[in-house]
């Protein structure tokens, strides 16, 4: 299209022979410009060939200099007539190898205003093709900004190599990190064992009927990554109100029984404690909208707004409207509507790249039962939530519904589906006077 109208596609030669020759002078370079660019950031073909045989020559741990990347480039049938040549040249006419992330931030740049001008073109034939109703096509507008800003390809058929090399500094990330879990921490070390932390890309439903917690568990949690962890969060309430879930979130940080803070009557200690938990609480990352017509759209767009976001909770999936439509479920099936927004969740995860949390109302069929453990079948308006979320965890409290029971404050995480591995139940301790739950480190996995 650009040769068409007569412009130059943006690329910068001399600076991505710079970067190739700086990586073969000095090889010590090569860590950190690989950190920085992918091959195909490269635009002319040969560059890119020899970036990639360099980028898995490192991977491997193999030596690298013009003879071996060469070889290398025979192997891999990318070799051409003038390589040897080429990359003796290329050496020649670079300056130093000590400016190549300065070469490698060029190569970048126009990179990503090549990338910015076939994805203007993208939406600009959507527009023309009448490919949907505007604000449709203004989300697909956004998702494929945001995309860009994030740095990963818009969409399209990826190379299973470029897959696989993505799996294995994955890989490598983990285990240099030391971490026993890939996500990050719940807070609670019995159920992080089980679910494997909360993970990228993940949609974590939490179900429970109203009095059993599960605000309480989320907020926990988003607590924990934010506070513990430096996470940044955001949290839309479509029940509560700021100033309420902020109180709840200073009564678990200072350890003040939430029925002081709502009165007011607090000891001296308890008001050092809250003094000194709101300045921690101050200092996180937490950001928290309680507009009660959220759509996933305006979630989803707020999300992408927001600089290096780690997690979501979203309280609760019953509230919100109908994706897209702004219209009440009074207008329309509550099943299709719920299944509709569950999806919609479940591809904003992916798209953020983020573990996405949604708490979710069950149905009043388990009151009927005996045992009136959640079961996914009590999901409320159930639809397609259980086959779009990655795992579903039931909360139950048996001191809720028998107040003679031995332990009134033992709580059930019941692990309903786990796309990572098993299910099955963890032991969870419930602390009313914080409105909070802390860890039993006991499980009991099922049998199957």
């Amino acid at each position: 299209m650009d040769e068409l109208l007569g412009r130059k596609t943006p690329h910068s030669a001399p600076a991505e022979q710079a970067v190739i020759g700086s990586m073969l002078i000095d090889s010590r370079c090569i860590p950190e410009v690989l950190e920085r660019l992918k091959a195909d950031e490269f635009y002319i073909k040969l560059n890119h060939d020899i970036y990639e045989t360099i980028y898995a020559m490192f991977s491997y741990g193999q030596t690298i200099d013009p003879v071996t990347v060469l070889d290398q480039m025979k192997v891999r049938g990318v070799y051409q007539d003038n390589c040897e040549n080429y990359l003796a040249e290329v050496m020649r006419i670079t300056p130093t190898a000590a400016n190549v992330l300065e070469y490698a931030a060029i190569v970048r740049d126009r990179a990503l205003l090549r990338r910015l001008s076939e994805t203007a073109d993208e939406i600009n034939n959507m527009v023309y093709e009448g490919a949907g109703e505007a604000e449709t096509m203004l989300e697909a507008a956004e998702r494929k900004i945001y995309a860009l800003r994030q740095g990963r390809n818009v969409g399209g058929l990826m190379p299973i190599s470029s897959v696989v090399q993505n799996v294995f500094d994955s890989l490598s990330e983990a285990a240099s990190s030391g971490n026993k879990i890939p996500g990050i921490s719940t807070g609670l070390p019995d159920l992080d064992r089980t679910i494997l932390g909360l993970n990228k890309s993940e949609l974590i439903l939490i179900a429970a009927r109203p009095g059993m917690g599960k605000t309480s568990i989320a907020l926990n949690m988003a607590l924990h990554a934010a506070m513990n962890l430096g996470k940044t969060v955001a949290i839309f309430s479509l029940e509560m109100s700021r100033e309420q879930l902020t109180t709840r979130l200073l009564s678990r940080a200072a350890l003040v029984p939430s029925q002081n803070l709502l009165t007011g009557q607090l000891s001296e200690q308890q008001w050092r404690a809250i003094s000194d938990a709101a300045q921690s609480l101050s200092a996180t990352d937490i950001r928290i909208d309680d507009n009660p017509t959220l759509t996933v759209s305006d979630m989803n767009a707020q999300c992408r707004r927001v600089q290096d976001l780690d997690l979501v909770v979203i309280d609760y999936l019953q509230l919100m409207q109908s994706a897209g439509s702004g219209h009440s479920w009074s207008n329309e099936s509550r099943t299709q509507a719920v299944s509709d927004i569950s999806r919609m969740l479940k591809i904003m995860a992916k798209e953020l790249n983020i573990p996405v949390i949604c708490l979710s109302q069950l149905s009043r069929a388990n009151e009927s039962r005996q045992d009136k453990r959640p079961m996914l079948s009590d999901l409320r308006e159930s639809g397609a939530i259980e086959q779009d979320a990655d795992v579903v965890i039931g909360l139950y409290r048996d001191g809720y519904y028998n107040k003679e029971c031995e332990n009134p404050n033992l709580a059930e995480a019941i692990i309903l589906k786990n796309r990572k591995g098993s299910t099955g139940t963890v032991e969870l301790s419930w602390l009313p006077e914080y409105t909070t739950f802390g860890s039993t480190e006991r499980r009991h996995d099922d049998e199957s």
